[in-house]
């Protein structure tokens, strides 16, 4: 039945995030060339609202734990898990006050309404995965980029989104860069859960009428061990909160 409805609402759904997308082009522009960085975040914040948003045109919800006390003006490294595309949205609007920045294909940065536009000013780093140098060193400005900003970072050190759902094994070199500019960052783990499922037939059909939830877990300090240990308790916790140890 699910399926079934999600071939009758996910044209609405696909129809309308593209709106969103469309919308806020000229907005960002607007905003990012006459008012500067401040503006232009608050509209990116806005715009993931909207997107996020479109989910519940198919029944489906969003749901944002963090009972966390997180340190306000800190650099913080988010680490979460990864199952599909709907997982970022609502990681850039809820933890909109940690400023937190994405790593993203090159690709990405052409030919998307908006969402290009974001990564190109957005202060992210922008690899390109058949150039190993240039990958290196966009995450060492992005390091240094939070050092000087306090800015914070999410990553899914996984590498590859899950399609079942299941947490794969964590890397720890992308994250080790980013340590060595900002050491005192934080490690937080986040425990996504249900957006997989949305997704599970591809674009179309959109599964319906599914709980998505994103939980913040308990900080790593920069005192827990190595990188390695430290990205290794991430995963070790994120399984937990999911149930797969």
């Amino acid at each position: 039945m699910r399926k079934l409805l999600g071939y009758i609402l996910s044209p609405i759904v696909i129809i309308v995030f593209v709106l969103v997308l469309v919308i806020f082009q000229p907005i960002q522009w607007i905003a990012y060339k006459l008012f500067g960085y401040s503006a232009h975040k608050k509209v990116v914040d806005i715009l993931n609202l909207c997107l996020f948003g479109t989910v519940y045109l198919a029944g489906n919800t969003v749901t944002f734990i963090n009972r966390q006390n997180l340190p306000a003006g800190r650099p913080i490294i988010f680490i979460s898990n990864h199952q599909s595309l709907l997982d970022i949205p609502p990681l850039i609007y809820y933890l909109r006050k940690y400023h937190a920045k994405f790593i993203s294909k090159i690709e990405l940065t052409r030919g998307i309404p908006s969402i290009s536009y974001n990564l190109k000013v957005g202060g992210g780093a922008n690899i390109d995965r058949n150039d190993p140098k240039q990958s290196l060193m966009e995450l060492a400005k992005l390091g240094t980029r939070m050092k000087e900003n306090r800015w914070s970072t999410v990553i899914f050190p996984e590498g590859t989104r899950s399609k079942t759902g299941r947490v794969k094994t964590f890397q720890a070199g992308g994250i080790a860069i980013i340590l060595k500019k900002c050491p005192e960052a934080l490690i937080v783990p986040i425990a996504i859960d249900g957006s997989w499922k949305v997704v599970q037939y591809g674009l179309y059909p959109l599964n319906t009428f599914i709980r998505m939830t994103w939980e913040v877990l308990e900080p790593i300090e920069t005192n827990f061990g190595s990188v390695e240990e430290r990205v290794n308790e991430a995963e070790s916790r994120i399984k937990k909160a999911l149930g797969q140890e």
